[in-house]
């Protein structure tokens, strides 16, 4: 069901608390990758130039959750913040919840752009505390929800200060609203040939996407260590290839689901493969079908990434999640980036491209196809529960439209 957004709502003279997702890498104190606080921008700009006050609050890596840790303070994305809007961004406290925060948010005018420390500086954000909820929730007028990458999650912030705030305002933002609209799209009315590109490390994080998207897709195209388990589940030799032993009879669950709804389910054939896991020592050649003892396959072959291009570039309508192999690594990069070059040229031909977030995002950026493809998504985890049918308690709970 379509939910309101923050277009919807009269903010003017009110204080509007927005969940963002500033989960940025940071290099020597300063924002290392401002894509995440650019998208946030129309969101925050629609707050404040309808006079409102815009309160935002995001989480940041990984802290213990007992306090303040200067590793990982939000203070540079509130600095890249302001220079992106060209304006102050006030940062009041080491903590997100205390008088001094309070106090900020209480002095705040129309227009203002504030942004709360670290949420997971409290136990109680990633706990989904209700108490911590309604320290957070308790000055605002409005809640809305731009954190499209944190979508998948249960955490305070997305769902317990929202059920916080019942009575009030609780829509979306101009990101999220985006995210689902590409993804909901792209799964319900898929222009065709529809294929989808799942690779990664884990077969354990893509079967359920799998499943899901096998009888919608023309065709499901795997790569990475999680090819190796299918592999295997074929009898195929993997040598020392990655392989989830628990999980070979669910890749064989998912050969027979394609072979019963008469939809492609393509696995590597040939293998770039070393005897060791490194970028610069091993001994690198390639394999096809079976790959000898003392090898582990650490990207897809030359002819599998030349028919996986040729799939996707007569596709209409793309979704990829998951690198086709190590792409950090020079020797294992090119059948990602081939991938990657292949969802361009889709583009350039008509068809809608998404790219997952996550390692995908990263590898757009770094084989230089960011700016053309369709929609590249903020959320690796959270485009991957859409690709496996699930829906968001975070955006159930929000005003419907």
């Amino acid at each position: 069901m379509a939910k309101k957004t923050i277009k919807d709502v009269d903010v003017s003279g009110k204080r509007v608390l927005v969940r963002v997702d500033f989960n940025v890498p940071l290099k020597d104190g300063a924002v290392a990758d401002d894509r995440r606080i650019n998208s946030a921008l129309p969101t925050i700009k629609s707050v404040i130039e309808r006079g409102g006050r815009a309160i935002l609050m995001s989480h940041l890596g990984r802290p213990t959750g007992n306090g303040f840790e200067s590793a990982h303070t939000l203070r540079p994305a509130a600095d890249r913040l302001g220079e992106l809007l060209g304006k102050p961004v006030a940062f009041p406290s080491q903590d997100c919840v205390d008088q001094a925060a309070a106090d900020a948010v209480g002095a705040m005018k129309d227009g203002d752009v504030l942004l709360l420390e670290n949420l997971r500086f409290h136990a109680g954000e990633k706990k989904g505390d209700a108490g911590f909820a309604q320290k957070l929730a308790s000055d605002a007028d409005v809640y809305v929800n731009d954190a499209f990458g944190a979508c998948h999650r249960d955490d305070a912030s997305m769902v317990a200060v929202p059920e916080a705030m019942k009575g009030k305002p609780r829509v979306v933002g101009l990101l999220v609203e985006r995210e689902i609209k590409y993804l909901s799209e792209a799964l319900a009315e898929p222009k065709r040939p529809f294929v989808v590109v799942l690779g990664g490390a884990k077969v354990s994080d893509k079967l359920g996407a799998i499943e899901h998207m096998l009888p919608i897709a023309d065709q499901v195209l795997v790569g990475g260590a999680l090819a190796y388990t299918f592999c295997k589940a074929l009898g195929q030799s993997v040598g020392a290839s990655r392989v989830e032993h628990d999980r070979l009879a669910d890749a064989q669950k998912m050969i027979d689901l394609a072979a019963r709804v008469d939809h492609e389910l393509h696995v590597p054939f040939d293998h770039i493969c070393s005897t060791e896991f490194s970028e610069h020592s091993g001994d690198i050649e390639i394999f096809e079908d079976s790959i000898p003892e003392g090898y582990m396959g650490l990207d897809i072959g030359p002819q599998t990434q030349s028919r996986y291009r040729r799939i996707i570039k007569t596709a209409k309508t793309v979704v990829w999640n998951g690198p086709m192999g190590v792409f950090e690594w020079a020797p294992f990069a090119v059948g990602t980036g081939s991938i990657a070059r292949g969802v361009a040229e889709a583009t350039e031909a008509g068809a809608t491209t998404i790219i997952g977030g996550g390692d995908s995002a990263a590898a757009a950026e770094k084989f230089g196809v960011a700016d053309r493809v369709s929609h590249i998504s903020t959320g690796g985890g959270a485009s991957l529960q859409m690709l496996e049918g699930r829906s968001f308690r975070a955006v159930d709970i929000l005003d419907n439209a």
